[in-house]
């Protein structure tokens, strides 16, 4: 089990949860009853990229990151692709339940980016631009009958993953320190996608503008150190915190719609770094 739990980064999970609460905020929904599987879908979905990933990147990985589930033999390559595969199907059959046929006008195209992302289009330039489909997409899928209105909140977060992907190539090898800075500057972009817009009262902008301020400090400060010094440790951590700060990012987003949604999305942030201790979300 704990094999596996490496092979998905389990944990890293908890930083996908709010995108669909973000999306249902923006909306002007409200998560409840069948709604909840929402999240859990992108749970899935994500579970399946990490383990996908994994499977196309094996041979890459036994010569880089030989403690890999796969290269290590822990997790067979052929266990890997059937987890990918289940998981894909988990998170369309909840994405079915959750939404129904609205829903699953999203969640088909996303599980399709998730695919093309990991087996085809990850080594090459459009990766980044895959991936940040690949959120922008789960954050449209909690909005329902109203993409519309959410389309601002998912741009917030998937200028922000255009960012964190492009910036993680270098995770080994160090990055250009031009890919450090323009990391640095989507997530500009993200902090102020995340702040424009209507909020329901000032307690909500207020509570927004401080979420937003969290993500600008904890994403910021990372990648102006990997401005500085654009070595593999720093994009390491770098990409670690583009991770974690998806979820206040998140929460900024979704605060202007609702605090309590806000509070409870932010609420998984000192989870995932507690358990990005023993589980790695890179």
């Amino acid at each position: 089990m704990k094999a596996y739990v490496e092979l998905v980064r389990a944990p890293a999970a908890l930083t996908v949860l709010g995108d669909t609460v973000a999306g249902s905020a923006a909306a002007g929904l409200k998560m409840t009853g069948r709604r909840l599987l929402l999240p859990l879908s992108s749970v899935a979905f994500y579970w399946a990229g990490m383990a996908l990933n994994d499977w196309a990147d094996r041979k890459l990985d036994a010569v880089e990151r030989p403690e890999r589930p796969i290269p290590s033999g822990r997790v067979s390559a052929g266990a890997a692709l059937t987890t990918g595969t289940v998981l894909t199907a988990a998170g369309l059959g909840l994405a079915a339940l959750g939404g129904g046929r609205r829903a699953m006008r999203v969640a088909v195209p996303l599980a399709a980016s998730v695919w093309a992302y990991d087996t085809v289009l990850k080594p090459t330039p459009a990766g980044p631009v895959a991936m940040a489909a690949c959120r922008t997409l789960d954050v449209l899928l909690g909005a329902g009958d109203s993409p519309k209105k959410a389309a601002t909140a998912a741009a917030a977060v998937g200028v922000h993953t255009l960012g964190v992907t492009a910036l993680s190539t270098g995770e080994v090898h160090g990055a250009k320190p031009g890919t450090a800075r323009a990391a640095l500057a989507t997530s500009c972009a993200a902090t102020t996608l995340a702040l424009t817009g209507p909020a329901r009262g000032g307690w909500h902008r207020a509570a927004s503008m401080a979420a937003g301020s969290g993500y600008a400090g904890l994403v910021g400060r990372a990648q102006a150190d990997a401005v500085r010094d654009p070595s593999a440790k720093s994009v390491r951590s770098a990409t670690k915190s583009g991770i974690h700060g998806m979820v206040p990012l998140q929460a900024a987003v979704t605060a202007k719609g609702s605090v309590l949604g806000a509070v409870l999305v932010a609420a998984a942030l000192p989870i995932a770094r507690k358990l990005s201790r023993k589980v790695s979300p890179t």
